[in-house]
């Protein structure tokens, strides 16, 4: 059975606003990328839900409708999808090293729970995936290059999208996110340009393995500039999203710009993350006029204000860094009698009655 259903062929665009109210549930809203982006759609006067687990959040303020949710709970999450015009699925096991703790759970949320929304909502589907799928290539990376992935992270992003592809669905594969994102979700310390911004102001040392690798960046504020528009277009298939691709070395000299007394440091030693590509995003701004807004040097101010105005209490904390904070959820210690210690969280995954086992997504 599916559910969901789609406003008007008409798209009942008009100055921006729709022929009725429009539907949105964006399962994973609460994380890094939903918290401004949710403003944009709320903005935009849409009937806006959000479905989250709240993994690495104690609480939810905003003024818009939320549910408490597992996208592993099938039962719990099909209504949301019957209410839903459309879904926007932010739900996902995040990052390389978060995604390796749990082989497993990662399949589960980051495939399995995609196929199974393609088999059930028939509206229309807003998907974040990854410019990790690329893996290292050279040249300029386009929709129609070549997939490399080279992470368990990468490879469910690529089955998911796979997942989608006869359905009314547009696919936004991400370049690497920087910046802030609203006044609530928290700050992600473990992505490239935030990590190397706080090194610098902290502790007044920049060290790069390699270097030349590059990296498509793009600020977390600007997807919303790419849903927001194609929420209900004719749109459909897989589109990058990037607003400056960087080698590794030149972002760091950029950060060390703003901080003359910045030591910086660079070896040839080779660095465990093999990525190392450049891509378009000419498909978007050709299709819809993606333009992103916000640029590095935005992003490096936003992240030194933060941290400079004590804004930040302990940039080191693990809840801003993925694989941190849920490696001791995935990852139990064992005791020196040989039995594991429990971290209590409602995160912890536990045995199913089917022999299946129920976890959490990571926003």
């Amino acid at each position: 059975m599916t559910c969901g259903s789609r406003p008007g062929a008409a798209g009942g665009v008009a100055a921006g606003r729709y022929a009725r109210t429009v539907n949105v549930l964006v399962v994973g809203g609460a994380g890094y990328i939903g918290g401004s982006l949710v403003d944009a759609l709320a903005a935009e006067e849409h009937d806006v839900r959000v479905f989250d687990v709240l993994l690495y959040e104690d609480h939810y303020l905003k003024e818009v409708d939320f549910v408490h949710g597992n996208v592993l709970d099938r039962p719990a999450l099909s209504p949301h999808l019957e209410w839903a015009d459309a879904v926007v699925w932010l739900a996902a096991m995040v990052g390389d090293g978060a995604c390796a703790l749990d082989a497993d759970l990662t399949r589960a949320i980051n495939v399995e729970s995609v196929r199974w929304l393609a088999d059930t909502f028939d509206g229309r589907i807003v998907f974040m995936s990854t410019c990790s799928v690329y893996g290292a290539q050279d040249g300029l990376l386009t929709e129609d290059s070549a997939l490399n992935p080279l992470s368990l992270y990468a490879e469910t992003k690529a089955e998911a999208e796979e997942a989608l592809r006869e359905r009314d669905a547009i696919i936004f594969r991400l370049g690497t996110i920087y910046g802030v994102s609203d006044t609530y979700s928290r700050i992600r310390m473990d992505l490239v340009l935030n990590l190397l911004t706080v090194k610098a102001m902290l502790h007044g040392r920049i060290s790069v393995f390699g270097g030349d690798q590059y990296r498509p960046l793009l600020h977390v504020r600007d997807v919303a500039h790419a849903v927001v528009p194609t929420l209900f277009s004719e749109h459909r298939g897989v589109f990058n999203l990037e607003s400056e691709n960087v080698t590794i070395r030149n972002l760091a000299e950029r950060i060390a710009a703003f901080y003359p007394d910045v030591e910086l440091s660079f070896t040839d030693l080779p660095f465990q993350d093999l990525r190392n590509y450049r891509v378009s995003s000419a498909k978007a701004r050709d299709a819809f006029g993606f333009s992103p807004q916000l640029t590095v040097e935005d992003g490096i101010r936003q992240i030194a204000l933060v941290v400079a105005d004590g804004r930040v209490r302990d940039t080191s904390a693990p809840r801003y860094s993925n694989i941190d904070f849920l490696r001791p959820l995935l990852v139990p210690e064992r005791s020196p009698l040989g039995r594991e210690i429990i971290v209590p969280h409602r995160f912890r995954t536990r045995p199913h009655a089917s022999g299946s086992r129920i976890g959490a997504h990571a926003t």
